[in-house]
């Protein structure tokens, strides 16, 4: 038994005894234990916490444990999951339990705590999207001590119990009560019940004394609002008894209860990137400022949150490739791009106020113009600087700001000067500032270099936009809105990041995706992979300050490719495509796996399979020049690729440069797409690292190399293939995940969501389930096997649904480009014979919204082009103009911006009530009455669609 401490020979404390009781299931080798804040509990190291035994109990297993400690004792604690060896298997989720005794407690008591495990998924409404933005129901409610007293002496007879529950859903002004089956708790009378205390944490309380033979107690928790209407909470009632033929019962029972049960929270909310947005008072693309505008037309609408995009800067090569929202020259620094210049300063020039004006009319343009956007912002900020300069950076404000974020701030800045000076972000090219140090950094920045001004104007306009970010955060906050951020999974290889952290990435591979829905080739992001293990060793420090520097603006984010935490398609860095890859880590095919199956020609299988009738085939009677100029001939009929040209990087600068190109002036593309066939005809990519070592081609059966081999050899790699990438690794990436993930959701209290989209492995949602993260789902998309469309009433409810995404066509351009798929959607989800609309029309648009505010998902977020098409007035631009990416280009101009502005949007009544309408009728949650809102305004009509609403 455990011990609360030695008393070295002074009088004895007063001890009492703790028994702690779980019901959990667990599996064979697995156990649980109790570790916590005090030396009693193991002062959090696992190893040494207090272990539990298991008592079956009815149809339960209970998880029990006692420990000896000072009747004064206080602690935090949580139960994990280990296994024979304490290495923790899982731990509950949630902010740690707070326990402190009820006063009165005597030497030799027992304190029963009965607990739940606390799930994921309600730890959900801890989180600060919901604490402080959606509910805030807590704020300027009087906090109650923890411990409360007791107003009578007790008799043998007489069992303390004290209720504790969560509710962190609470409407504001609300107050809690346990009401039940004796008198104490108001014999099943709301108003007459036990009234609880708010003691901090979402945590209400309160104690009752109760006789021994008033066991079992019925009772449940009942909310009481403002206005004195009660609400009593969901499911079967509770029951509390106690063992009267045991001569040891606890004296004190703490009912740890979990969570009030309510029917499960729905909220909606709009996607659209800053950029897109477009304003009467923005320089040709959105900025900071215009998400308060966003915001009211979200609330109007009905919106509980509003979606970005990553808003980092992504000024790699300073030109419109670095529209590229997801390859950031810094994790940490926002773009400049979405600065406010009229916002700098209250005494503007006329003549530089003159200029924002002509700027205004010449960047108000259909898309947005990137290069001419940034420069003009930065060209305005730099003669706002020197004027104020002086004034802004030896402010008490600016100061705190550079003192709370100079480990990045510093580094950035001198990036920017050197990327500028050297006229390249590819750090490698920079001479003796190529390598990183503290020490040549003090140099750069030192107050003393004639660039110093450089230097510090970077520090101003990330101080401003830092302040123009934080006041859209708060208005969103106040207006009870969440601002919801994204968390990209790559890098750009030529970075602040990779200059100053290079030992964390692995910076002779690309990160990708394999073929999916978005991209049959797969997708090359070309980001360096993460070292993990490097990454490991301070316990994953840099991802820790990425979030909480995330954390000072929103209050969800979205984990982009979420995937990406278990497994990564890993590519050479010298590939273009994303199909010759890997998954890292993962356990690959060994030689001798193959000879014992009786394979044993490598070469065949790992080299491109060229043979004269493949060339001819491809090249027609063109197949000659291509193979004097690209491939030497081994044996008879048999080719490979010079060396010159023997990955597709080699390939693409040999086409450009090469002497003979005239030969092919007007085939380039056909060329090129014919040699990376070629270069990809091969069934096993051989490992760089370990030529013993195999990974077979991602859908190997679709190139004539596996046609051509025998049909023993072709089982064998049909066996091998399927248990590469859907069995082997299922645990190892299991155990990936859970070692990363847990860090990234514990560094911060934001909502999780995890974009978790194309080759889904087994592993994936259990543990996405298991630690609490919202996935997605998009209707065109659907997870489940052999099926065309998602069905959202059977979403699950820990997921997102939306109809759309900034990775694929909108709703209106996807209806419209494909005949045949429309009709299918037709007949199989509308449930019609009939020939559908060819335009995707408002009530073809209506019809498919309101299935996703219908769904069961937490969450129904909808990109704004999709909802604007609930009108035919913002339908006249052509649908294909309004998608944001095509995966399948990586160098596509990310630059849509929406053709009406957000004051007019705001305007029109008509859309906010409609929208709202679909809100309210889906019982989704909105935010409080919309102020000045024209109630008498004629909404648009709900439509039908062949008598389906």
């Amino acid at each position: 038994m455990a011990s609360s401490g030695p008393t070295s020979g002074k009088k004895s404390l007063n001890t009492v005894t703790l028994l702690f009781k779980l019901p959990y299931y667990t599996q064979w080798g697995q156990s649980l234990l109790i570790a916590g804040s005090e030396p009693a509990l193991g002062s959090w190291n696992v190893k040494q916490g207090l272990s539990l035994s298991p008592v079956h109990q009815d149809n339960e297993l209970i998880w029990c444990g006692r420990v000896s400690v000072a009747a004064s004792f206080t602690c935090e604690y949580k139960y994990y999951v280990v296994d024979d060896n304490k290495n923790v298997l899982r731990w509950e989720a949630g902010e740690n339990r707070k326990l402190v005794l009820p006063e009165g407690v005597q030497e030799g008591d027992v304190i029963e705590i009965r607990d739940w495990w606390q799930d994921a998924s309600e730890a959900l409404f801890l989180r600060s999207a919901f604490k402080n933005v959606v509910f805030n129901a807590t704020e300027g409610v009087k906090k109650e001590p923890q411990s409360a007293s007791l107003n009578k002496s007790l008799d043998p007879e007489d069992i303390v119990v004290q209720f504790v529950i969560s509710c962190p859903r609470l409407e504001s002004g609300s107050t809690v009560v346990v009401t039940g089956s004796n008198p104490q708790l108001g014999r099943w009378q709301a108003q007459d019940g036990l009234k609880l205390s708010y003691v901090g944490d979402s945590l209400w309380k309160a104690i009752c004394v109760l006789r021994k033979s008033e066991f079992p107690v019925k009772y449940k928790y009942c909310q009481i609002s403002q206005a004195g209407n009660s609400s009593l909470e969901l499911g079967p009632n509770r029951e509390v008894d106690i063992d009267l033929s045991s001569p040891n019962q606890s004296r004190y029972v703490v009912l740890s209860d979990g969570a009030l049960r309510d029917a499960p929270w729905r909220g909606a909310g709009v996607a659209v990137p800053v950029f897109s947005i477009r304003s009467d008072e923005d320089l040709g693309v959105g900025e900071f400022l215009d998400l308060k505008l966003l915001v009211d037309w979200a609330v109007n609408s009905g919106f509980h949150l509003v979606q970005l995009l990553p808003i980092n800067d992504t000024s790699v090569n300073r030109m419109w490739w670095d529209s590229y929202p997801y390859s950031s020259l810094s994790v940490f620094a926002l773009h400049p791009l979405y600065l406010r210049v009229q916002a700098l300063s209250d005494a503007i020039p006329a003549d530089v106020k003159e200029e924002i004006q002509q700027a205004k009319k010449q960047l108000d343009k259909k898309d947005v113009d990137y290069e001419a956007s940034l420069s003009t912002k930065l060209s305005i900020a730099r003669k706002i600087f020197n004027l104020e300069k002086d004034k802004v950076l030896n402010s008490s404000s600016f100061k705190q700001f550079l003192s709370e974020n100079e480990e990045w701030l510093k580094p950035y800045a001198a990036f920017c000067f050197l990327r500028d000076f050297f006229e390249t972000s590819d750090h490698s090219q920079w001479g003796r500032f190529s390598q990183f140090s503290k020490e040549k950094l003090e140099k750069l920045i030192s107050e003393g270099t004639l660039h110093h001004d450089v230097i510090r104007f970077h520090y101003y306009v990330q101080y401003h936009l830092y302040m123009q970010l934080s006041e859209a955060a708060a208005y969103a906050r106040k207006k009870k809105v969440i601002l919801k951020g994204d968390l990209p999974i790559g890098v750009d290889r030529n970075s602040v990041d990779t200059w100053v952290y290079p030992t964390l990435f692995r910076m002779n591979t690309a990160t990708g995706a394999p073929p999916d829905y978005f991209d049959k080739n797969g997708q090359n992001w070309g980001f360096p992979t993460y070292n993990w293990e490097e990454m490991s060793k301070d316990n994953y420090g840099w991802w820790r300050a990425r979030l909480t520097q995330m954390a000072k603006y929103f209050t969800a984010y979205r984990i982009d490719h979420i995937l990406g935490f278990f497994r990564i398609w890993e590519l050479p860095d010298h590939a273009a495509t994303g199909l010759l890859g890997k998954f890292r880590p993962s356990i690959p095919l060994s030689q001798e796996e193959f000879l014992s199956e009786g394979l044993w020609d490598f070469n065949r299988m790992s080299r491109p399979y060229i043979r004269q009738e493949i060339l001819e085939e491809k090249f027609g009677s063109f197949w000659t020049i291509i193979a004097a100029n690209f491939l030497n001939e081994y044996q008879k009929h048999c080719y490979e690729f010079k060396e010159d040209c023997n990955t597709e990087k080699k390939i693409i600068a040999k086409i450009k440069t090469s002497p003979e190109k005239s030969l092919w002036l007007e085939k380039e593309d056909n060329i090129r797409r014919g040699l990376f066939d070629l270069l990809q005809n091969i069934v096993l990519i051989r490992d760089p690292e370990d030529s013993t070592k195999f990974y077979p081609r991602f859908n190997l059966e679709d190139t004539s190399s596996f046609r051509d081999l025998d049909e023993h050899s072709k089982n064998v790699l049909r066996r091998l293939y399927y248990d590469y990438y859907f069995a082997r690794q299922e645990n190892l990436w299991r155990q990936n995940a859970l070692k990363t993930l847990p860090v990234l959701l514990n560094s911060s209290d934001m909502l999780a969501c995890g974009e978790d989209l194309g080759l889904i492995p087994a592993c994936v949602h259990p543990v996405m389930q298991e630690l609490g993260l919202i996935g997605l789902r998009i209707q065109r998309m659907p997870s489940e096997p052999d099926t065309e469309f998602g069905i959202p009433s059977q979403y699950s409810y820990m997921t997102v649904c939306a109809p759309s995404c900034h990775d694929c066509s909108t709703l209106r351009a996807w209806w419209e480009e494909d005949e045949g798929r429309r009709s299918r959607f037709y007949k199989t989800v509308v449930g019609s014979d009939e020939e559908p609309p060819s335009r995707c029309t408002p009530e073809v648009v209506h019809f498919i919204v309101q299935q996703h505010f219908d769904a069961p998902s937490m969450w129904a977020i909808f990109p704004l082009q999709d909802l604007l098409a609930l009108k035919d007035k913002y339908t006249s631009r052509p649908a294909p103009e309004e998608t944001i990416n095509d995966p399948t280009n990586p160098r596509h101009y990310w630059r849509f911006r929406v053709h009406v502005t957000l004051e007019s949007l705001l305007a029109d009544k008509d859309i906010q009530a409609t929208i709202k309408d679909l809100v309210t009728s889906s019982g989704r949650s909105f935010p409080g009455k919309v102020e000045g809102a024209d109630e008498s305004g004629e909404k648009l009509s709900k439509v039908q669609l062949n008598g389906k609403a």
